[in-house]
């Protein structure tokens, strides 16, 4: 009797899958925090995007959903490449010698250790926070969504400690990411015209970014956004 009860509560390869994947994206996200340049940051964003369509053709897999392996195809083409196509081009036009270790290294308000010690505490917050919430049930798995709860935070964490604008709109692309995977555990048989609406307004939010980041080299000839914080008159 004890065996088929281990047996029942024994985690699902889906169940299993989604906390791994939620677990890898959150340590890349660590990453982000730790990295010095933002073409790293770009690269590590690329990773955690992969991870996303991956999660998605596993859910469509194990719940019969063959609308998730157009949205894992869509969500790919638009996050894994065309976004960080974009960013690394806006990135070689506004700072080409961004490649030295200097401006954008001095972007950070703390230190790499420090702002992974911030991070830690935000996502352990986060983490047992939502984890209180008591919510359970095979389409929510409950770890994937407490993890996803500390990306959130994380991403947040990571727009306010980094100055410069590049790293701020990397910041909000994880965000994004992080709503991403709560939406797949807890609905992912929402109809695709939803779900490919979301990745429109991501598509929008980077067009806007990009402005920003032309716009704001153009005026200040630096993606710093240090001066942004002295009133001027």
């Amino acid at each position: 009797m004890n065996l088929a009860s281990a047996v029942r509560a024994a985690p699902g390869v889906y169940v299993g899958a989604a906390n791994v994947i939620a677990a890898v994206m959150l340590l890349i996200e660590f990453g982000m925090l730790r990295q010095a340049l933002a073409r790293d940051q770009v690269r590590l964003y690329a990773a955690q995007s992969a991870l996303i369509s991956v999660l998605a053709i596993v859910i469509a897999a194990d719940r019969n959903l063959p609308d998730l392996y157009a949205l894992a195809a869509l969500s790919a083409a638009l996050k894994v490449v065309a976004v960080p196509m974009m960013l690394r081009r806006l990135l070689g036009r506004a700072a080409p010698d961004e490649e030295e270790p200097t401006g954008v290294a001095g972007s950070q308000t703390l230190s790499p250790a420090t702002a992974v010690l911030a991070g830690i505490v935000l996502a352990a917050f986060g983490f047992f926070s939502f984890g209180g919430l008591g919510i359970r049930g095979p389409a929510a798995p409950a770890t994937a969504l407490a993890i996803a709860a500390a990306m959130m935070l994380v991403a947040f964490g990571l727009m306010i400690v980094r100055r410069d604008v590049a790293s701020q709109a990397i910041g909000f692309l994880a965000l994004e990411n992080a709503i991403s995977l709560a939406a797949l555990v807890v609905a992912a048989g929402l109809p695709l015209i939803l779900e490919t609406a979301f990745l429109f307004d991501l598509l929008v939010a980077v067009v806007v970014f990009g402005m920003l980041i032309r716009a704001h080299h153009a005026r200040a000839e630096s993606l710093s956004t240090a001066d942004l914080t002295r009133l001027q008159g």
